[in-house]
């Protein structure tokens, strides 16, 4: 059994590559061989949002606080809260984060393939995220 206690991972922020605007990433848990899942905290301030991205195996989101917006490639922005649950499938290109007035935090799941859990594109556009206002 390990126990991962509260404060002894610090926060780190979202790489600019990876995101627009201001992130902060909280590491929960890693997996260790053979697992493959691993899990993130993550807080977006108003506006900030992931760059367009996959998952090798897929992606599960659990909305814990705020209000934020996700968007799969050729579909609607679609408005996501707490309690809410989003699966992104293997390879389906997409983003998400916090609308452009309120915060969002999530619970990021996703595994790993080849000790791969993401595949980071495009930043999303202005343009691209205010067609959500």
């Amino acid at each position: 059994m390990e126990i991962k206690r509260v404060g002894t991972q610090p926060s780190q922020k979202g790489p600019e590559d990876w995101f627009t605007g201001t992130v902060r990433i909280d590491y929960l848990f890693q997996a260790n061989d053979p697992a493959r899942a691993g899990g993130t905290q993550v807080t977006f301030e108003p506006g900030a949002r992931t760059a367009w991205h996959t998952h090798p195996l897929g992606q599960t989101l659990i909305v814990t606080s705020g209000c934020g917006w996700a968007q799969r490639e050729g579909g609607p922005i679609e408005e996501i809260r707490p309690g809410d649950v989003i699966w992104f499938p293997p390879g389906e290109k997409h983003w998400h984060g916090a609308t452009a007035t309120t915060a969002m935090t999530h619970i990021a799941i996703q595994e790993s393939l080849n000790g791969n859990p993401v595949d980071w594109l495009e930043k999303v556009s202005d343009e691209q995220y205010n067609i959500s206002k």
